[in-house]
């Protein structure tokens, strides 16, 4: 059951908790930077898909099959990378992960948009893949240091509104940048520009835990039983950054479920976040910036979303995070039945996406990011999260390339009603998990902090 935080406030312990929390929010909404230039470019390098908009550089065009090879190579890339670098965050902490996969990725933007050969730009989006995939598990084990788990469901569903907030903001710079300069390769040039700047923020305003700066560990300052990994553990048993610790995570039942419904649930978002431009402006006809900001409002709806969804799991189902999780599924399978049966008018295609991103964000960022961090405890919690969003990006190599391999023969419905069947199919393998809550093992109960 949830308690209310009763403990005293320390000033300085709270000024680091919300600075790592902007910081890192700051963090893995920049990474959408550099993810989002190639979805919203598309639209200019397919010519006859051009509309209302001069291009100064239409020496590199592309077909929708092209492109899903392209989007495909970055999804493999972006898989493996989770896997790897969520062993890492706990081997060598957070820090040295994210500086090294933010700067990469800030010169592998800047490779795709000088690219002139189709070859080149693929081997640089996969190479962006590797760069994207090191943001996620380690800054959300960063946060799990900062933050206990009774505070965690309305604290991440205030930090996960990270991704759908930088998604927004990207495809609406991009597709800007692209349409001011009437080049898409501004698309890629600015925003890399804009995440060096986060990169330099990170550099000078981070810490991996607060042990770090003199502080005691979160548990010890709100008083609070350590979570384990198995039942008859104690928390002084399970080593951070140890191959054993990393292999109990492996072998954790829930991580393992979740990493399963996580492959089921993320095609949808990617599907979405790839060819949502492209499909309004084949659907209306509408130029790279309305196809840009349309689109982006599936992301729009993720911010309120992802925190009602971290709140109510917190206040009304006491730390449950599946509750939510699943009633949003539901919901999120009905509305994809319907999406492509509505007039072809910004006000029902904007108005869906939206309602397609408010049920589906919550249970994302609940299965990848809350629920990883409360299964994977804080010693293992970047090797569950990149477990975890790695089954999911392999699904998400279904949905990035679905639509350009296969809507030819299908058409917009057929994808829509594939995204459907698997929504519906990682509902229904969290529902017998209505009630599930990490163990505290034989902990000993937590002392009162010294500061």
């Amino acid at each position: 059951m949830t308690t209310a935080l009763t403990h005293p406030k320390d000033s300085r312990y709270e000024r680091y908790r919300w600075q790592i929390f902007a910081v890192t929010w700051l963090a893995y909404a920049g990474f959408y930077l550099t993810r989002k230039s190639f979805s919203v470019a598309k639209v200019a390098m397919v010519p006859a898909k051009a509309k209302g908009v001069c291009y100064a550089a239409t020496n590199l065009t592309m077909t929708t099959s092209q492109m899903a090879w392209i989007d495909a190579g970055y999804l493999v890339a972006y898989a493996i990378g989770q896997f790897v670098w969520g062993m890492l965050g706990d081997k060598v902490g957070t820090r040295r992960v994210i500086l090294t996969g933010m700067l990469c990725s800030v010169l592998a933007g800047l490779a795709m948009g000088v690219s002139t050969i189709t070859t080149l730009f693929g081997i640089f989006f996969i190479i962006q893949g590797l760069c994207q995939s090191s943001g996620w598990a380690p800054l959300s084990k960063n946060i799990g240091t900062f933050f206990s788990q009774r505070e965690r469901g309305t604290i991440m569903g205030m930090w996960c509104t990270n991704y759908a907030v930088g998604g927004f903001i990207a495809s609406a710079f991009a597709g800007g940048a692209a349409l001011y300069f009437c080049d898409w390769r501004y698309a890629f040039y600015l925003p890399a520009g804009a995440l060096f700047v986060v990169w330099l923020l990170f550099y000078f305003l981070q810490a991996n835990k607060p042990e770090d700066v003199g502080l005691p560990p979160i548990e010890t300052y709100h008083q609070e039983a350590e979570a384990v990994l198995e039942a008859d553990d104690a928390p002084e048993e399970e080593e951070e950054g140890t191959w054993h610790t990393i292999g109990q995570v492996l072998r954790n039942r829930m991580v393992l479920l979740l990493g399963s419904v996580y492959f089921f649930l993320k095609p949808t978002r990617y599907a979405i976040l790839f060819w949502g431009p492209l499909y309004i402006s084949e659907k209306m006809g509408a130029n790279i910036l309305k196809s840009g900001v349309l689109s982006s409002l599936f992301e729009l709806a993720g911010p309120l979303s992802i925190f009602l969804g971290g709140y109510l799991s917190d206040k009304l189902f006491r730390s449950k995070r599946m509750p939510i999780s699943i009633i949003c599924l539901f919901g999120l399978f009905g509305m994809l039945l319907v999406l492509d049966k509505l007039p072809a008018t910004s006000f029902y295609l904007g108005g869906c996406f939206f309602m397609i991103g408010f049920l589906l964000y919550a249970p994302d960022s609940l299965v990848s990011g809350t629920a990883a961090l409360d299964f994977g405890t804080k010693k293992g919690a970047s090797t569950a999260a990149g477990f975890i969003n790695g089954c999911g990006s392999i699904g998400a190599i279904i949905g990035g390339t679905v639509p350009g391999f296969f809507k030819a023969q299908w058409g917009w419905s057929g994808v829509f009603l594939f995204m459907a069947g698997s929504v519906l199919f990682a509902a229904l393998l969290l529902l017998p998990q209505w009630n599930a809550l990490p163990s505290t093992g034989k902990a000993a109960p937590p002392q009162q902090a010294t500061t």
